[in-house]
C-alpha cells in the first residue's frame, strides 16, 4: 500500500512538473472565472464561442514566434513588420474592389509575399546584432509602425472605403470589412453545437498553418535551422550556414505574422491602422511564453496552449469583472490583465523547462 502511494504521488509530481506550475494556476484561475460566470448567470455558450474565436484568429500570430525562436533568434518583437504587411495588402484588395474569399486569398497571398521580402532585410539586420536581437527589433518594430503612419497619410489610395471624407489627408484609421471579406472564415462550415458556435473554417485554417510549420520543422531545412539555434557553434562545425538559417526563420515569422493580421481583420470585422500594430508582439510573445515556450525553444503545443489561455482568460474576466463591480469597466479590466499577463510571461523565470535570460 505505502508503495503504491508513493508510486501514485510520483506521477501526480511528474504530471505536475510537466504541466508545469504556472500553466496550473492559470487554468485554476480560468476554472474560477468560469465557473463564477456561470454562477453570476452568464451565457457560457457565448462565452466558449468568443473563446474559440479568439483562438482562431490569433492563433497564427502566436505561431509567428515559432521560427524565430527555433532559429536562435527569439521572440520576434518585430513582428510589427509583418503585421504592416498584412494590412497593406488587405487595403490593396479594397483598393481593387474585390470581395468574399477571393479578396481574403489575395490579401493572404500578397501579405505572405511582403512579409517575405521585408523579412529577408529584416532577417541581414538581426544577424549583425546578434545578442540584441530583442531590442533591434523591437526599436525596429517601433520605427516601422512609425514610418507606416506617414504612408497611410500619403498613399495613393482612391476608394471611399478607406479615404477620410470631406478632402481629408490619408486614410481612416479604421476601416471595416464588412462588404470586402468580413468573417469569411468564421462563417465557413459554422455549427452550432450545445449553444456554442463553432468557427470550423477559422479554426481549420488555423490547424493547417499549424500542420505547414510542424512539417516545415521536420524537412532538412527545419531540421539545419533548428541545430542552428540550438548550438551555432556545433552546427557551423557540420557545414551549416547559421546566418541563412536565422534568415529563413525570420522570413518565415514575418510572413505568417502578415497572413496572421489578416486572419485577425476577417475576425474582427475591421482593418485598423497607424499606431495599432505597436504592440501586437507582445501579445503574441506573451502568449507562447505562458503556453510553455522559452526563449530557446518553442512548440506548436505552446503556441495553441498559451494563445487558448491568454484569449480564454481575456474573454470570461472582463463579463465577470463588469457584473461583479457593476461598472463598465471592461477596458480598464483588459488593459490590466492583459499587461499584468505580458509582464508575467516576459519576467518569469521558468518557461518550458529552459531559464530564460534577460533580454
Amino acid at each position: 500500500m505505502e508503495e503504491a502511494n508513493r508510486t501514485e504521488a510520483l506521477n501526480v509530481s511528474n504530471i505536475i512538473t510537466a504541466v508545469g506550475y504556472p500553466r496550473l494556476i492559470i487554468c485554476s484561475f480560468l476554472l474560477f472565472l468560469l465557473i463564477s460566470a456561470a454562477l453570476l448567470g452568464l451565457p457560457l455558450g457565448q462565452l466558449v464561442s468568443s473563446i474559440l474565436v479568439r483562438l482562431g484568429m490569433n492563433g497564427i500570430l502566436v505561431l509567428a514566434m515559432i521560427p524565430s525562436i527555433q532559429s536562435g533568434i527569439g521572440p520576434n518583437f518585430g513582428l510589427s513588420l509583418g503585421v504592416v504587411c498584412g494590412l497593406v495588402a488587405a487595403t490593396l484588395s479594397i483598393e481593387l474592389d474585390m470581395v468574399g474569399l477571393s479578396a481574403f486569398a489575395f490579401s493572404i497571398i500578397v501579405a505572405a509575399i511582403l512579409g517575405s521580402i521585408v523579412g529577408y532585410f529584416y532577417g541581414l539586420l538581426l544577424n549583425r546584432v546578434k545578442g540584441q536581437e530583442m531590442t533591434v527589433g523591437t526599436y525596429t518594430g517601433f520605427s516601422v509602425v512609425s514610418f507606416m503612419c506617414i504612408f497611410w497619410i500619403l498613399a495613393p489610395y482612391k476608394s471611399p472605403e478607406m479615404i477620410w471624407p470631406y478632402g481629408g489627408d490619408g486614410l481612416r484609421v479604421t476601416i471595416t470589412l464588412q462588404d470586402r471579406f468580413d468573417k469569411v472564415l468564421n462563417n465557413l462550415f459554422a455549427f452550432k453545437l450545445f449553444n456554442v458556435e463553432i468557427p470550423t473554417g477559422l479554426l481549420l485554417f488555423f490547424a493547417l498553418f499549424c500542420f505547414m510549420v510542424w512539417l516545415f520543422m521536420r524537412t532538412k531545412t527545419g531540421l539545419a535551422m533548428l541545430a542552428a539555434g540550438s548550438n551555432p557553434r556545433f552546427a557551423e562545425a557540420s557545414g551549416i550556414n547559421v546566418n541563412s538559417c536565422r534568415i529563413i526563420g525570420i522570413v518565415i515569422s514575418t510572413a505568417l505574422g502578415a497572413i496572421g493580421i489578416v486572419v485577425y481583420a476577417q475576425s474582427y470585422g475591421f482593418i485598423q491602422l497607424y499606431t495599432a500594430p505597436l504592440f501586437m508582439p507582445f501579445f503574441a510573445v506573451a502568449s507562447i511564453l505562458i503556453g510553455g515556450a522559452s526563449i530557446k525553444k518553442a512548440t506548436i503545443t505552446h503556441a495553441v496552449i498559451g494563445t487558448f489561455l491568454f484569449q480564454a482568460l481575456l474573454v470570461v474576466a472582463l463579463p465577470v469583472a463588469n457584473e461583479v463591480v457593476a461598472n463598465n469597466l471592461s477596458e480598464v479590466v483588459r488593459i490590466i490583465i492583459s499587461n499584468g499577463m505580458i509582464l508575467y510571461a516576459l519576467t518569469r523565470k521558468e518557461a518550458g523547462g529552459d531559464e530564460v535570460e534577460a533580454g
